[in-house]
Formats: C-alpha cells, structure tokens, sequence
C-alpha cells in the first residue's frame, strides 16, 4: 500500500490536509464544469486528431491518375496521420486518470490503449487477405493478381479507411466530454506542472529515465521487427498470411493479457515493478526460443508452424501486455507531472529506437538473423533496468491518504 509506513497521526493529519484540499478542487471542478471554460483540453485535442485522421485518410482517396501526384498525395496523408498518432497512443492515462478513480485507472488505462493495438491487429490481416500478395510468399493465382486488380482492391481498403474515419469523428463531434461532473479522485482534481518545469523535471529524474528506457527499447524494436515479420518470416517458408495471423494473435493476446494484468494491478496496488518483471522475463525467454528456432541449421532446434506460431505469439502477448503496465508506472514516477507529457516523452523514445532500427535495416537487410538477436538482448536489458528501479506510487499516495 502506498501508506505503508505512516503513524496514525500522520494519517490522521495528512488525511485531513488532503480532505481539505478535496473538497476545494471538487468546488474548482464544479466552477470550470459550469462555465465551461478551461478544461477542454481532451476533448478538443481528440477533435483535432480524429480531423487529421480524416484529412490524412481523404488524401489518399482522391482519384488522380498522375502517379507522382499520388504518391505526394499518399505521403501527405499519412504525414497528416502521423501526427494524430501522439494522441492515440498517449491519451490512455490522462483518460483514465480524469474520469476513473484510482482502483479503476489501471484498467482504464489497459482498455483504452490496447484498442489502439487491435485496429493494429486488424491490419495484420487486411491487408494480407483482401489484396493478394504479388510475390511469391503467397501462390494464389497469378493470372488474376493482375496490377489493375490490386490497385482496385488497395483502394477499397483506402476507401474503407475513409468511411470508418468520418464515423468516428461524427460520433466525437457529437458527443465526447471533456470531464466528468466531479472529479473522482484527488489525482483528478489536482494542479499539475507546466510544460517547462515538466521537461526539467523529467530529464532530471534518474528514476524515470531508468524505466523509459527499460520501455522503449524492447517495444521500439518490437514495433520495426513486426513491420518486417513478413520478411523475416519468408526464409522459413512461412507466407504472409501465415506472418499476419501470428501478428494478429499476438497482439490480440497481449490486449487480453495486458487487461488481465492491469484489473490485477487495480486489486492489489503497489506490484507494478513486480508485473512488469514477470512479463520481460516470459519476453526474453520467448524471445530467445524463436531466435534460437530460427537458427535451426545450428541449434537443430524443431522448426515447426506450431514452435514459429507458439514463440512469435508468447513474445507478442508479454511486450504488449506490458504497455499499459509502464504507462501507470511512468504517471506514479513523476507525478505530478502531467500524463500526456510523460507518455509523450516515452512513446517519442521508442519510435526513435524504431526509427534508428529501421535505419540500419535499409543498409543490412539480405540477411535478417541480427535483427532477431536484437529483440533477446532489448528485452533482457529492459529486465536488468526494471530490476534496478526503485519504484515509489506518489498519485496513488495522495490518493490512499484521504481515504485513510
């Protein structure tokens, strides 16, 4: 518990204080919710995403037939979705922080950004079953696989894309609050840092540059080896469907996983660092066995569809299951900054990893057995980072006191 430790006085004088304080912000919330004004933010920022989203998703639709204006055209729609990608990654926390109290948040937070994954997790197998593969991973019948055939087919994906987009942004247009009526708990309610004392306080604090790199290294190089899992699938005869249902499973098993894990975290507070130890080391251990099963020729390991498909799931479902778990540990580290910043702060981390990864693969891609070492040694890295993190729940404390 978060007030382990605490004489009864102590309680007795910290709860009165945080009471105290409760009911002046639960006042606040009240005034700001009245007139309107000041607490916006979630709700216009959502707005503007999901308006990026439907530009960034309208450009790639419009019909030209000048294939250099095409491409600038699909190159700036998918700039425009680009930048509405912060949002959706690090929206969860905040979400679940102002609407949910704080034996609810890590659930919250588990719900809201796995359902990001599994719009991911749908388009491991779009793409693979609705348009045909023109190489030979997948030997449907060339005949029919014909340039126009595709091109029509890669459209009514777009065009789908389209559609689902401007649904979801009519429904937030309609309806998305951008707060509850009260706040639901102390954290909610509280002031939190500016934007610059924020930054310095993040780049000062050892402690969470520990576990930010203990986060985006192993899911940064998770993310580019997953963009490739069909390239890198293809030496071992496995197709690209085959490489998009295990893409699929795995991440639709670390979304039920990572839920799983966070209502746990809810019921008993205080074992996020013991969470998280569990998974990297199921990941590094998974990760390891396909390395390994890949290499085959040297360890005589079996090189099965099941052994491929069991490694490749394992691996996905702990990395995925782990995300939420960080985001609630990156919001107690450094509380009170606020959770949009610090999930920002990491999720640019990991893409940077991603990005660097992705770099070296344009230079040494005939031969991708180094790319597969690269997932054992991040997780294991990630495993030795969290071991040393000295983990400490200062929202939840504040939290815990008033309820004393």
């Amino acid at each position: 518990m978060a007030s382990r430790g605490l004489s009864p006085n102590q309680k007795r004088n910290g709860a009165a204080v945080a009471t105290g304080l409760f009911r002046k912000l639960q006042e606040r919330g009240r005034h700001v919710t009245g007139n309107g004004r000041g607490y916006a933010g979630l709700r216009i920022t959502v707005l503007l995403t999901s308006f990026l989203m439907v530009l960034g998703t309208g450009l790639r639709c419009i019909p030209v037939s000048d294939l250099t204006l095409k491409r600038r055209l699909i190159h700036g729609g998918q700039l425009l979705n680009g930048l509405a990608g912060p949002t959706v990654m690090n929206a969860a926390p905040f979400l679940s922080t102002t609407w949910f109290s704080a034996d609810e948040r890590a659930t919250a937070t588990a719900i809201a950004s796995m359902l990001s994954y599994l719009g991911g997790a749908c388009a491991f197998l779009v793409g693979p079953l609705v348009v045909p593969a023109p190489n030979g991973t997948a030997p449907l019948l060339a005949s029919e696989n014909s340039r126009t055939h595709i091109k029509d087919l890669i459209e009514t994906v777009l065009y789908a894309e389209f559609g689902g987009v401007c649904l979801l942004f009519s429904a937030t247009l309609a309806y998305f609050p951008p707060r509850p009526p009260l706040p639901p708990s102390v954290a909610a309610a509280s002031q939190r840092l500016s934007y610059r004392r924020s930054f310095c306080r993040l780049l000062s604090n050892l402690r969470f540059l520990m576990i930010a790199l203990a986060y985006a290294i192993p899911l940064g190089v998770f993310a580019g080896w997953s963009g490739v899992l069909d390239l890198i699938l293809t030496p071992v005869h496995v197709s690209q469907v085959d490489a998009g249902w295990i893409g699929f499973w795995s991440i639709v098993g670390g979304c039920v996983v990572g839920i799983a894990m966070a209502r746990f975290a809810d019921f008993i507070r205080g074992m996020l660092k013991l969470i998280l130890l569990l998974l990297f080391s199921g990941a590094t251990l998974s990760s390891t066995w396909f390395t390994l099963t890949c290499l085959n020729s040297i360890t005589h390991l079996p090189l099965t569809t099941v052994t491929l498909y069991a490694s490749c799931i394992l691996l996905g479902v702990f990395l995925n299951s782990s995300i939420p778990i960080f985001f609630e540990l990156f919001v107690e580290t450094v509380y009170p900054v606020p959770e949009g910043i610090t999930c920002g702060v990491v999720t640019f981390l990991s893409n940077m990893f991603m990005g660097v990864l992705l770099f070296f693969l344009t230079f040494y891609h005939t031969e991708l057995s180094w790319f597969n070492w690269c997932l054992p040694g991040s997780c294991l890295l990630s495993l030795l980072l969290i071991l040393c993190f000295r983990e400490s729940y200062d929202r939840l404390y504040l939290d815990v006191v008033v309820s004393v």
